[in-house]
C-alpha cells in the first residue's frame, strides 16, 4: 500500500481557525499556499502570513481548499508526528555514547540515537553535524532555528574522525562558519575523555571554538560518564582530581581571554568537574544566564541561589513533619548543605538526605537524574521516611511521571508505604516542598498550589 501524502492531523485546537473551517482529527494536511510542507518549520513559515490557503483531504477522501484570513496566527492543528517528518537518528560510533553503554531490555524509545538539528531547536538536543548537508545548514538559516546546540567534542578533524567514529564527523566542522557567518546562535558541547580530547587538545579546541563567539554563546565541558556494560566498547578512564582541576585551570584561562575580548565567560566546567576537583563552585555572574544548566553547568550554584531567596520570601507554616529525600552521591553533599540551612529556617521540619548507589548503571554513575527506581528501592527499603519522600523532577521522563527502568512514582509509593511526591527543578521548589504538606508539582509544568488556597478550596 502506497504512503499516504500529507501530514495526519492528531487535534485541532479548541476556538482556532481550523476548527471553524470543520478541518477534523483524521484529516491530512496536503499543501499550503500550493507548496508541499516538509516539516514543522516549513509548515510554520508557510502560515505565518495575513491570508493561508490550506488544501486538506478529509478522512472521506474529499478534498477541500481552505482559506484562513488569520493575521499571522496559528491555524490550530496538531500533527501526529511533531516535526512533521521523519526523526534523523545519529550515524556515529562516538567511543563515549551512553546509549551503546546501557544495559539491555530496556524499552526501545531509549535506545534511539537522535542527531535532529530540528529537536536541537525544540528541545535543546545536541547534534554533531555529521548527518547534515548544505541544504540541511540552508534550512537552520532559512527559519532561523536558533540557537543550535552543537556536539563539538574537538575541533582536531583527525581525532574527530576517531571520537566520533564517523569519517564525515572532520570535514563537517565547516558547518561551523556557515552558521558564524549568518548569525545563527549556537551552543557547543564537549564531552571530555581523558587521553583523547583533554590537556593541549582541549585547549586547542576552546582556542578554536572561540574564534566563533558571541555567536557561539557558550561551550560546555562535561566529563564522559561509564557504567558497567563497555564490554567490547574502546577503553576509557574516568578523570581523577587531578585531572578535573588541571581541565578547570583550561576552562578559566579561556575564560579570561573571552572575558577581555567579548565580555562573556563562553567556556564553562560542568559542576561534576568541580565536585571531582574538590574546588569551589564559580559565583552566579560567572554563568552568563545559565545558559547549559541541561547539561549540568551552574545547577548547583543556582540551587543555592534560588534557596537563599526563597527563605527571604518564605513564611513558615510550622507544621511538624519528617521528611525525606534523595540524592546521586555526587551531588548529596551540596544538597545536604540547602537541607540543613532551610532547617535553620524551619526548626519543625525533621529533614532526611539519602545518597543512593547506583547499581543500575554502575557505580561509577553518581549523578542524580541516571537513577532507576530499584537503585532508590534497594536504598530506601527499611530506611525512616517520614511523612513524605522527595523524589527529584529529572529522574522522571520528561512530561511522565516514569523512571528509566519503568517503575513508576506509584510503584515507590506502593512499595516504600510513604507518600512520594515529584519535587520542582528550583530551589524555589525545595523550601517550597518542606515548607507545606500540600505542595503538588506535576512533572510538565512544576506549578506549585500553596497549601493556603488548598484550604480555602
Amino acid at each position: 500500500m502506497a504512503e499516504e501524502k500529507g501530514h495526519l492531523i492528531a487535534a485541532v485546537e479548541p476556538g482556532s481557525a481550523a476548527e471553524a473551517l470543520e478541518i477534523e482529527a483524521g484529516d491530512r494536511l496536503l499543501l499550503v499556499n500550493g507548496n508541499e510542507v516538509e516539516d514543522v518549520f516549513d509548515y510554520r513559515y508557510q502560515v505565518n502570513s495575513e491570508k493561508v490557503l490550506l488544501l486538506i483531504r478529509k478522512k472521506n477522501g474529499e478534498e477541500w481548499e481552505l482559506e484562513i484570513e488569520n493575521g499571522c496566527e496559528d491555524p490550530g492543528l496538531v500533527f501526529e508526528n511533531g516535526l512533521m517528518s521523519e526523526y534523523r537518528s545519529c550515524s556515529n560510533g562516538c567511543i563515549f555514547c551512553f546509549i551503546d553503554q546501557m544495559p539491555k531490555g530496556m524499552r526501545d524509545t531509549l535506545y534511539f540515537k537522535d542527531d535532529d538539528s530540528r529537536l536541537s531547536f525544540l528541545q535543546g538536543n545536541y547534534i554533531t553535524l555529521t548527518n547534515m548537508k548544505e541544504e540541511d545548514i540552508d534550512h537552520i538559516i532559512r527559519y532561523r532555528m536558533e540557537p543550535i546546540n552543537i556536539s563539538v567534542h574537538t575541533t582536531n578533524p583527525s581525532l574527530r574522525v576517531r571520537m566520533l567514529h564517523n569519517r564525515f564527523a572532520g570535514e563537517k566542522l565547516r558547518f561551523l562558519d556557515r552558521l558564524y557567518e549568518a548569525g545563527i546562535e549556537m551552543n557547543g558541547q564537549i564531552v571530555l575523555c581523558k587521553g583523547w580530547n583533554d590537556g593541549k587538545e582541549l585547549e586547542r579546541t576552546l582556542r578554536d571554538l572561540l574564534r566563533y563567539a558571541p555567536v557561539m554563546r557558550s561551550v560546555s565541558v562535561v566529563p564522559v560518564g561509564l557504567t558497567d556494560y563497555r564490554e567490547k566498547l574502546c577503553p576509557l578512564e574516568l578523570l581523577g582530581r587531578e585531572d578535573a582541576a588541571r581541565t578547570i585551570e583550561i576552562i578559566e584561562c579561556c575564560q579570561e581571554q573571552a572575558i577581555r575580548q567579548y565580555g562573556i565567560h563562553f567556556a564553562h566546567a560542568s559542576d561534576e568537574l568541580y565536585l571531582t576537583a574538590g574546588r569551589a563552585l564559580p559565583e552566579t555572574d560567572r554563568y552568563d544566564g545559565y545558559l547549559q544548566l541541561e547539561n549540568g553547568v551552574g545547577m548547583l550554584r543556582l540551587l543555592t541561589e534560588e534557596v537563599k531567596e526563597a527563605l527571604t520570601r518564605v513564611r513558615p507554616l510550622g507544621i511538624r513533619e519528617t521528611i525525606s529525600s534523595i540524592s546521586g552521591l555526587l551531588a548529596a553533599p551540596s544538597i545536604q548543605k540547602e537541607m540543613d540551612r532551610i532547617a535553620s529556617v524551619m526548626p519543625e521540619k525533621r529533614l532526611l538526605l539519602y545518597p543512593v548507589t547506583n547499581h543500575f548503571f554502575g557505580e561509577r554513575i553518581t549523578v542524580t537524574g541516571l537513577l532507576t527506581g530499584q537503585d532508590i528501592l534497594q536504598e530506601l527499603s527499611g530506611k525512616e521516611l517520614g511523612d513524605r519522600l522527595l523524589l527529584p523532577q529529572n529522574i522522571f521522563r520528561s512530561g511522565e511521571e516514569t523512571l528509566l527502568d519503568d517503575k513508576t512514582r506509584s510503584d515507590l509509593e506502593r512499595e516504600l508505604g510513604v507518600r512520594c511526591v515529584i519535587l520542582g527543578s528550583s530551589g524555589e521548589d525545595l523550601v517550597n516542598a518542606i515548607n507545606d504538606p500540600g505542595y503538588s508539582s506535576d512533572s510538565v509544568h512544576g506549578t506549585y498550589e500553596p497549601l493556603e488556597d488548598n484550604r480555602n478550596g
